[in-house]
């Protein structure tokens, strides 16, 4: 079992002007964060969660700026079934999976094969994820 030592936690960076709209959704600074552990990546957004193995970590990369309608709070995306968990238009990080993950339905039917969260420091969750998706050797299931 993983001890807090072995744990990453990085917090959403929140735009004032959305907080409260957020809140109402039970998205606050509170309950909000990215966790990199040993047993994997974990993203929690209010109410919704996504987790994963690292090795299903393909990369990432820093993105941004956003217009607030397609960025703040939880969306999907039409076009490639992308989730974003967004706290503000400025940055985040899109994260890309091997194999698409669940994060938004409750059932868990739909998966998304990548994740933005805007994250109060975007710079250095994107190198850090990208050290581990060098390091990981990702096998498909079978």
């Amino acid at each position: 079992m993983p001890t807090e030592n072995d744990r990453e936690r990085y917090g959403f960076a929140f735009d004032r002007r959305f907080a409260r709209p957020l809140a109402l959704l039970g998205i606050r600074p509170d309950t909000c964060r990215l966790l990199l552990a040993p047993g994997g990546l974990c993203v929690r957004f209010g109410p919704w969660t996504v987790r994963t193995p690292l090795d299903n970590i393909a990369g990432a990369e820093t993105t941004g700026p956003y217009s607030a309608w397609k960025a703040i709070g939880p969306h999907l995306s039409l076009a490639d079934r992308g989730l974003t968990f967004g706290t503000s238009t400025a940055q985040g990080v899109c994260v890309r999976f091997h194999a698409p993950v669940t994060g938004l339905d409750p059932l868990g039917l739909l998966r998304h094969p990548g994740l933005t969260v805007t994250v109060s420091d975007p710079a250095i969750v994107t190198r850090r994820l990208n050290g581990i998706a060098a390091a990981a050797e990702w096998t498909p299931a079978r």
